[in-house]
């Protein structure tokens, strides 16, 4: 009998950068409600107690990390302190990114500069500082989190649209050169979705029922945990043979 897809991630272990909260937070719950013992970068560690506590009460493992990605010194010990105390990392989701948003004519170079560090430099060293360690191991996952904006232009986010381009190219690019080694890299890229990062803007009335009108399909905003399956899905043995995919969560919106 052919085997069944498994979704199970018991013995697996993960790291999640940028966990604290919205997408970081749910992606880490969702799993350690897989099975996985979960590592979480947080910019600032002393935040991490309610997390630590929730992935603890799924009967996980949770390793919370001082880990600004824009501080590459503070990723490689954080990459080091979790291959340590977990015994390696099998799974990467890089969620952590910024979005200083501005008219294209207004974008200065502090601008462009803190976005790529987080969004791309940040992301690309995490990827290699894990790379090597599953290269060593024999394999893993990793995952990024773009955004629908890599694929379709929002006014007033260039650098931003730029930079989510840019990760799901990465992940394409990764993914052929770390095959040979059992890697797995794709993208998750999300429609607008309710966390604290996207409140602001859609406490908007008017920008709420724009986006509520361009998500072609469903016609809503979407939900942290929604994402988190997705990212569930790329990791788990199910999606084995998906490499330098990206996965539109978003509703309908690039479709349309």
């Amino acid at each position: 009998m052919t085997d069944l897809p498994s979704f199970d991630l018991s013995g697996s272990t993960a790291l999640v950068t940028a966990a604290g909260r919205g997408l970081g937070h749910a992606i880490a719950v969702a799993l350690a409600a897989a099975g996985a013992d979960v590592a979480i970068g947080l910019r600032d560690v002393a935040t991490g107690a309610d997390l630590v506590a929730e992935i603890e009460a799924l009967g996980r493992r949770a390793l919370p990390l001082q880990m600004d990605v824009s501080d590459l010194a503070q990723v490689r010990t954080a990459v080091d302190a979790a291959v340590a105390h977990l015994g390696g990392i099998d799974i990467l989701v890089n969620n952590a990114g910024i979005a200083p948003g501005n008219p294209a004519e207004e974008v200065t170079e502090a601008d462009v500069a803190a976005t790529l560090q987080v969004n791309v430099t940040g992301t690309f060293f995490t990827s290699q500082y894990v790379g090597r360690h599953m290269i060593a191991r024999g394999g893993g996952r990793i995952v990024m989190i773009g955004s629908q904006a890599g694929t379709v232009a929002l006014p007033g986010e260039s650098v931003y649209c730029m930079s989510k381009a840019a990760v799901a190219h990465l992940a394409r690019c990764l993914a052929v050169e770390w095959g040979p080694h059992g890697i797995t890299v794709n993208t998750v890229a999300p429609t607008f979705i309710e966390t604290p990062g996207t409140e602001p803007a859609l406490a908007d009335p008017g920008f709420r029922a724009d986006v509520i009108e361009r998500i072609a399909a469903l016609h809503r905003i979407g939900r942290p945990m929604e994402v988190a399956g997705a990212v569930v899905f790329l990791v788990s043995p199910a999606a084995s043979l998906i490499t330098g995919h990206t996965l539109m969560v978003d509703g309908g919106w690039t479709v349309r």
